[in-house]
């Protein structure tokens, strides 16, 4: 079992940064690739960035690559998402998500935990 838990969103003007976190309980962290979604009002959860377990693989959506960075520290059992040059369109409630798979997906089914998310809007 692992538990997710999402923090540092909220308000910023476009052109500006956020850094978001997600904390994972449990001693396997490591084992799991994560991912970040996101979903804004009456949208679908989409998918925003991925790293494998060890770091050494990212993916990113189209629409946020070059602006934003996934990373991860697993002695401190955390996913990271830099946000940078901002835009009213990445306003949406962001979840991490571990995935226990071995081959990249960016599919919303194949992740096995979720957090519960955490706000980003971004004014024009």
């Amino acid at each position: 079992q692992v538990q997710l838990v999402e923090s540092g969103g909220g308000l910023v003007q476009a052109g500006g940064s956020l850094r978001l976190s997600c904390a994972a309980s449990g001693r396997t962290f490591s084992r799991y690739a994560m991912a970040w979604f996101r979903q804004a009002p009456g949208k679908e959860r989409e998918f925003v960035a991925r790293i494998s377990w060890s770091g050494g693989g990212t993916y990113y959506a189209d629409s946020v690559k070059g602006r934003f960075t996934i990373s991860r520290d697993n002695t401190k059992n955390t996913v990271y998402l830099q946000m940078n040059s901002l835009k009213p369109e990445d306003t949406a409630d962001y979840y991490c998500a571990a995935d226990s798979g071995t081959i990249p997906t960016m599919s919303r089914s194949a992740m096995d935990y979720w957090g519960k998310g955490t706000l980003v809007t971004v004014s024009s």
